[in-house]
């Protein structure tokens, strides 16, 4: 007997507070790695950071939730999330600034 497949999802996530210039994207792409998720993360000109999580619904719930402590330096006040489309790719990257 098989075990059925994960559920895959897409969101994207904005996180608000101090979360820049605390190293915010660089453990957002260690822990996206290390749960295998796909997407992307960048610092936005609101002072947020953007990022877009794909994978086992599990997965992409653990880093919500992991989300909202973040690296030690971190203060975070919000995390947004919404359903997107599927990023592409296989790789969690860091993208430009918006």
């Amino acid at each position: 007997m098989t075990k059925p497949p994960e559920e895959t999802v897409s969101v994207r996530a904005v996180v608000l507070g101090r979360v820049q210039g605390v190293w915010f994207r660089a453990w957002m792409i260690e822990q996206a790695n290390r749960l295998g998720l796909s997407g992307w993360v960048r610092n936005r000109a609101d002072g947020g950071v953007e990022a877009v999580f794909s994978g086992p619904k599990a997965k992409v719930e653990e880093m919500i939730a992991a989300c909202w402590s973040g690296p030690s330096a971190a203060r975070v006040e919000n995390v947004a999330v919404e359903p997107c489309d599927p990023p592409g790719g296989a790789w969690f990257i860091q993208r430009a600034s918006a």
